[in-house]
């Protein structure tokens, strides 16, 4: 795996199976449009600061992402790849609900639109990679494919053709 700092949520659990086929990319940025502070970490470990009125609407949220890749490159990693994080919510991909239980979710730092950073680019080509490798994952989507009308991340400025130059036709894609 590519260089990362662990940094363990307490939101996950186990997988249902050990079948892991999906890469879910997505976009994040707290306060909305904001970067480089600590929300994002802070939420995924459960001691987010909900007094900004910004965040305020995140009360009692638990969720997490296996990995986070922030604007300046530098990869945090919250949850174990052979457990479950917290990060599709309401989801369907060919036919199978709960993208949580096969997925592994990889959150940007960025809003749906801002362009994303090239040592991003680089970072998730290089983590896709990998995990496509040790996992023999078949698919990398966007929370936008696996949760249609619901989520729009990773965003209209997110570049797919460079992930699909750099890993290969027929991983990417709408179902």
């Amino acid at each position: 795996m590519v260089q990362a700092r662990f940094s363990s949520s307490p939101h996950y659990d186990d997988r249902p199976t050990d079948e892991i086929s999906l890469i879910v990319v997505h976009g994040i940025s707290l306060p909305p449009g904001k970067f480089g502070g600590d929300d994002v970490e802070d939420l995924f470990l459960g001691r987010l600061d909900t007094s900004n009125p910004e965040l305020a609407d995140l009360i009692g949220v638990r969720v997490s992402s296996h990995l986070f890749i922030r604007r300046s490159g530098e990869i945090i990693q919250f949850v174990d790849f052979d457990k479950r994080a917290w990060h599709a919510g309401e989801s369907v991909f060919l036919g199978r609900s709960a993208c949580n239980d096969f997925s592994i979710g990889v959150e940007l730092e960025g809003t749906d639109t801002i362009e994303y950073e090239n040592v991003q680019y680089l970072q998730l080509v290089s983590v896709c990679r990998t995990l496509i490798s040790e996992y023999s994952i078949l698919n990398v989507r966007g929370h936008c494919d696996i949760s249609p009308g619901r989520k729009t991340d990773p965003g209209s400025t997110f570049e797919w053709h460079r992930l699909e130059e750099a890993l290969g036709p027929g991983l990417l894609g709408c179902e």
